[in-house]
């Protein structure tokens, strides 16, 4: 380790590595620091992901690629199943990925293409001067040291430090996360080319329960809601519920527990030396929680823009400006409208979920695109998607450009 580099990557998830492999391969001087010993581990989510956006980043590799999946399945509270293909069932249906390797994987392009890679490294403040961040201060094998850079990316994951260290407000309230649990199980007895979701307020009120195969006849089996609806009633109680009823045979060999912000996007993501991606920047789905893409899509757009600054030799908050602007006008689109959809979802009654299923169990969804599915969804349920009007007018216009399109 050096006393000073062009850039330091706090979080070697899937967002620190692009932003890391990104600037290293335009040749900056770059340092990943992760707080774990094995990057990667344990594992933060259900592990699904669109497969054209991955490929956008990453050649498939069949080491860390657990299922490759036809598609949805998604099952109303009255248990009326509606079946989608893999193109139009969202950007968390396609691979589901193995990521104790995958991350190790993004990690080890980002050491291949000139970055420093330092494990069990936990930054422990930032060094600011003045109004600038100029560095952080770190921990490694009981030792501290204070590393210098020019650029400062934190991505070190939901109400990131470094990003509250640099007078960012990032802390989530509990109306505002999605409480979540998850058991890989063994002997899961399902179609292990399809992911399962189940909604309905009894199984996981706000939220929902989802199977993801992962091969060998294992699955992820998790729950989230949101946190507000968590008190009496705890996700892995409801969760535990569904195994005993649904899943008797299933047996436990792994178990993870955690929150994904829901919330929409933050105000400012960059301050002057500082760089915010991924679940630090708040940049997960709110209606899925899903975050792998996104966090992948932003850290290629903050290495590209922390390079550029580099060279025009300003790293303030104006110098990063673009980023800010280049994940808003994209990924922050798409975000705010599925924070509209997740707000008219969550007050569904049972009654209403059961209707918008009924109303496409006669939909030839092998020949239909998203925009056709919408519509269709839309046209049977005017009363009771109203408030999303202004939403399916603007996919008719082409004005959104969902990840899933291809």
């Amino acid at each position: 380790m050096k006393n000073e580099y062009d850039i330091i990557v706090v979080g070697a998830g899937p967002a620190g590595s692009i932003t890391a492999k990104t600037a290293a391969e335009k040749g900056l001087d770059v340092l990943l620091i992760e707080k774990r010993q094995e990057i990667g581990d344990p594992i933060r989510c259900a592990e699904g992901v669109g497969k054209y956006n991955l490929q956008q980043h990453i050649e498939p590799d069949p080491r860390w690629i657990c299922a490759d999946v036809k598609g949805s399945r998604i099952f109303s509270p009255d248990g009326t199943m509606v079946e989608m293909a893999e193109e139009i069932s969202g950007g968390e249906v396609g691979y589901v990925l193995e990521r104790k390797i995958f991350d190790r994987a993004l990690a080890n392009e980002s050491a291949l293409a000139g970055a420093e890679v330092m494990v069990k490294t936990r930054a422990t403040d930032l060094i600011i001067e003045g109004n600038t961040v100029c560095g952080i201060k770190l921990m490694h094998m009981g030792e501290e040291y204070e590393v210098r850079s020019k650029i400062v990316i934190g991505a070190d994951g939901m109400e990131s430090k470094v990003g509250r260290w640099a007078g960012i407000n990032t802390s989530v309230k509990p109306e505002d996360m999605e409480t979540c649990a998850q058991y890989l199980v063994a002997n899961a007895n399902i179609d292990q080319e399809f992911c399962y979701f189940y909604l309905g307020n009894e199984v996981a009120p706000a939220g929902y329960i989802w199977l993801f195969p992962k091969g060998g006849n294992k699955a992820n089996v998790g729950i989230g809601i949101l946190g507000s609806e968590s008190g009496e009633q705890r996700a892995i109680d409801l969760l535990n519920d569904f195994m005993e009823k649904n899943m008797p045979e299933a047996r436990i060999i792994e178990m993870v527990v955690g929150g994904v912000p829901v919330s929409g996007t933050i105000d400012r993501t960059i301050a002057n030396g500082l760089i915010l991606v991924g679940d630090a920047a708040r940049q997960s789905d709110p209606i899925t929680g899903g975050g792998i893409i996104n966090a992948m899509d932003a850290g290629k757009m903050a290495g590209e823009v922390a390079v550029k600054a580099i060279r025009n030799g300003d790293c303030s908050e104006k110098g990063l400006q673009e980023y800010e602007d280049l994940w808003r006008d994209t990924i922050g689109k798409e975000i705010d409208n599925s924070l509209v959809v997740k707000e008219t979802f969550v007050n569904f009654t049972d009654e209403d979920l059961n209707s918008l299923a009924k109303s496409l169990q006669n939909v030839n969804f092998t020949s239909m695109s998203l925009m056709d599915l919408l519509l269709a969804l839309f046209k049977a349920n005017k009363k009771l998607l109203w408030n999303l009007r202004g939403l399916f007018k603007d996919i008719v216009k082409n004005d959104i450009d969902f990840k899933y399109r291809t």
